[in-house]
């Protein structure tokens, strides 16, 4: 179940470089504005506040990847620490997501379920 909890925290992560791409690279592009449902008035209003969360996104990930590398260099403890801390906060961003608003839970569960099956399966396999 670690491995598998590995597996599904480093896609959690890649999705979120992809998060970070879009807020903080494209953000007032036409797929970016697509997929946050914004206008181009409100994508030019927000961009320093998105470009600041993507930010956020791409650190979530840094911690989830560089887990993976320290625990496959051998240290489990701290690696399995990382990829928690990563996982359990991007879990708890699309928590926050989904009971901010009713309008946003399918963009919550996109972001959330990766990191969910992660942490469930890490969980599982530490305490097994």
């Amino acid at each position: 179940m670690t491995i598998a909890g590995l597996v599904l925290a480093g896609l959690a992560a890649a999705l979120h470089v992809f998060i970070f791409y879009l807020e903080s690279i494209a953000w007032t592009s036409p797929r970016a504005r697509a997929t946050f449902g914004t206008t181009e008035a409100e994508a030019a209003a927000t961009k320093s506040l998105a470009f600041n969360q993507g930010f956020y996104n791409l650190f979530l990930a840094l911690a989830v990847f560089i887990g993976l590398i320290v625990f496959g260099a051998g240290s489990a403890a701290v690696g399995l620490t990382l990829v928690f801390v990563g996982a359990g906060s991007m879990l708890a961003a699309a928590l926050v997501l989904a009971l901010s608003s009713r309008e946003l839970l399918a963009s919550a569960l996109k972001q959330g379920t990766l990191p969910l099956f992660g942490v469930v399966c890490l969980l599982v396999g530490v305490l097994v």
